[in-house]
């Protein structure tokens, strides 16, 4: 598709100027005398010749631009398949993340992850990368017209163009650290505002909203520092690549015009030439515009490849199930290590024994361990040392997915889902009816 929306569009810059030689100057040419072999004779006529001209290019840009929506489109679908597969991968990585590894992340981020930076890789690999193919193929054939017309004014012109790409370049490499500067803000202000969002009664009973927000507040600063940084000085470095091929715009024109006086190009070939630089001012700024989306998407992707590089949680094989048939099961604990840093450990050298369908409260100060040992024992938290054992199985030989079916956790901090109570209560499974209105009453809900 691509290719035939360039085949379509670079002639017709051609078109026109040719005429001015051909009709104006007087001096009948391969246009002429293609019109002629295809037109009645009657209509052999200036009036007639510019219109067919003109109805020509006017067909070749209604094609040219058909066949770059249908480009764009095949991109945009591309686009779409690759993030919607990616998404699904990170997706199924988060749902087996080691809980140690999210919660040094935090939720904040990781939402930025699965929205924000793969809706910038959504738009390099949908938009800008058809943009690239489409500025490619332009100046290619620009570049062909260009050497036919007058071979030594095409080699100066496109000999003279790189140069205005590696200036701009230089600016772009530090257009890429403050993209990243800004991004790093945003992550970061995401973070503090799901924090300070799931914590609002806490903060708000303790009497601490005002230090919170105003910490939001200062986050949010920072990301207006930043942005504004970038917004800036992104432009300043779009118009100084404008000016500079805007330069050589000038000093393509002026050559042009000297090659007229001293060289066989014609005044139809000259404004054919100029035609042509306006024409590829657009791919070349296109070009130059991609690096600064290149730096986006690449800073992007190496987050989204930590993301997805996460420590997992240990794959266990289950090879016996304890709680099969059993309508509760004992629990025992045997020296049982535990620490979130090496510093500071929380459970040392544990041990317990609950005889099956006996019920024991575990009691002490905040911060003891009462809840990271419950999370342990259902396997949110690998153990450092030590083993725990339902009905004499050891954990390792169970299966964590068997271990959560069975051993049944209400969390310190239960989160209810923004949906209805029905949801809520089966979390996914079919259940009867009776069945939820017994769960109800027995929660004191009905």
């Amino acid at each position: 598709m691509a290719i035939l929306a360039t085949l379509a569009s670079v002639p017709i810059p051609l078109l026109m100027p040719l005429l001015v030689d051909e009709i104006l100057l007087n001096k009948p040419g391969i246009t002429l005398t293609t019109l002629n072999q295809l037109l009645p004779e009657p209509w052999h006529s200036p009036t007639l010749y510019i219109v067919s001209i003109l109805a020509i290019s006017l067909i070749l840009r209604l094609i040219s631009t058909g066949f770059a929506i249908l480009q764009s489109r095949c991109f945009v679908l591309i686009s779409k398949d690759i993030i919607f597969h990616l998404r699904c991968r990170l997706i199924q990585a988060l749902q087996n993340v080691s809980m140690k590894e999210y919660e040094t992340l935090g939720s904040g981020r990781v939402i930025s992850h699965l929205v924000t930076d793969l809706e910038t890789l959504d738009a390099f690999i949908g938009s800008t990368v058809s943009k690239l193919l489409i500025s490619i193929l332009s100046i290619t054939g620009i570049a062909i017209i260009l050497l036919w017309i007058h071979w030594q004014l095409g080699l100066f012109i496109l000999l003279l163009n790189p140069i205005v790409i590696y200036f701009t370049r230089l600016a772009g490499k530090r257009i890429k650290a403050l993209k990243t500067n800004e991004n790093t803000a945003i992550s970061l202000f995401q973070q503090s505002l799901t924090d300070t969002l799931e914590a609002i009664h806490q903060i708000r009973a303790s009497n601490r909203d005002q230090h919170y927000f105003n910490e939001l507040k200062k986050t949010a600063d920072t990301v207006k520092i930043t942005a504004t940084t970038f917004a800036w000085k992104n432009d300043a470095a779009n118009r100084l690549s404008f000016i500079i091929f805007l330069f050589g715009f000038d000093i393509f024109r002026a050559l042009s015009m000297l090659m007229v006086l001293y060289s066989g190009l014609s005044i139809g070939q000259m404004l054919a030439v100029f035609g042509y630089l306006w024409l590829m001012m657009g791919p070349i700024q296109e070009i130059l515009g991609i690096q600064y989306a290149y730096f986006s998407a690449k800073a992007a992707l190496l987050r989204l490849n930590n993301l997805s590089s996460l420590r997992q949680e240990p794959i266990i094989v289950e090879r016996s199930n304890p709680f099969s048939n059993n309508h509760t099961s004992s629990l025992t604990i045997e020296n049982l290590h535990f620490h979130y840093s090496a510093s500071q450990p929380i459970l040392k050298g544990v041990n317990l024994h609950i005889p099956a369908g006996h019920k024991v409260a575990l009691v002490g100060a905040s911060g003891g361990g009462k809840s990271t040992l419950v999370q342990i024992l259902i396997g949110l938290y690998p153990t450092i040392q030590g083993q725990i054992y339902y009905d004499g199985v050891a954990m390792n030989q169970i299966g964590l997915n068997t271990i959560r079916e069975n051993v049944v956790t209400v969390l310190q901090n239960p989160i209810l889902f923004n949906d209805t109570i029905r949801a809520n209560l089966t979390l996914g499974r079919d259940f009867h009816d009776a069945e939820l209105w017994e769960a109800l009453e027995i929660s004191q809900l009905t």
